[in-house]
Order: structure tokens, then C-alpha cells, then sequence
């Protein structure tokens, strides 16, 4: 059997740019936060990864850190009455958290890929090179 070789593909630039963990073309995703199934070029099977709420964690950590700063510091800075707050925030928190989660499930599984973990164990990156 002769597969191609697809050389080396950065798990957080395939990630961030939600494709294929292994050819870094075919799409990554189905739907806003549904895996394909397989990728359309290389025909990796995606269905089988496993993510699970790690996106999430990481989107509440570290977005949520930077919003409750910028949060302390307007509060600090301006005074502004609770209504501004929710208007400033709740769009910004929400909006940018609903971004956030693509891209971090992208690297997740990009990086599952990469260290053979959730299903990716027998999944090679095609015959070594020259």
C-alpha cells in the first residue's frame, strides 16, 4: 500500500486555521463545532476524536481573564453605571467567546493528532520522506 507522504503540519497552524491535523488542507470542521467526519483531501478519519470540554476550559480561562480585566478597568477608570457594563460586556464576552471555540477545538485536535491520543493511534502520516 503506498500513501503519500504529507510531510510536517503544525498542529496550532492547522488549528488555528481549522484543517486537517495531517495534510493541513481539508477542512477541519462540518458545521460551527461539528467535526467531519473524514477529511475531503487526505481522508483522515476525524470522526473518532474526542475534544471534549478542554475548548471550552481554555475559552473561560484565559478569554475570561482578559474580559475580567478590562472589566476592573473601565470600572476603575470611568465609573460607568451597571447598564454600560452589560452593554459593553455582554456582547464582547459572548461574541468573542462563540470565536474563541473553533480554533481552540482546532488546536486540540490538531494536537490530539500529532501525539497519537483520542483515537488517532493508528493514524499515520504517510511512508517516511526521500
Amino acid at each position: 500500500m503506498n500513501t503519500p507522504y504529507y510531510g510536517y503540519v503544525s498542529p496550532y497552524s492547522a488549528g488555528l486555521r481549522c484543517r486537517c491535523p495531517r495534510c493541513g488542507e481539508g477542512r477541519l470542521f462540518s458545521g460551527f463545532l461539528a467535526i467531519a467526519p473524514k477529511c475531503e483531501v487526505c481522508g483522515l478519519t476525524l470522526a473518532h476524536e474526542d475534544a471534549g470540554d478542554g475548548p471550552a476550559v481554555f475559552v473561560i480561562l484565559i478569554y475570561g481573564f482578559v474580559m475580567a480585566g478590562l472589566a476592573a478597568w473601565v470600572e476603575l477608570s470611568w465609573e460607568p453605571p451597571f447598564w454600560v457594563h452589560a452593554v459593553i460586556f455582554v456582547p464582547l464576552i459572548l461574541g468573542g467567546s462563540a470565536l474563541l471555540l473553533r480554533p481552540f477545538k482546532g488546536v486540540i485536535v490538531a494536537l490530539q493528532f500529532r501525539h497519537r491520543v483520542a483515537g488517532f493511534e493508528n493514524e499515520p502520516d504517510g511512508p517516511a520522506g526521500p
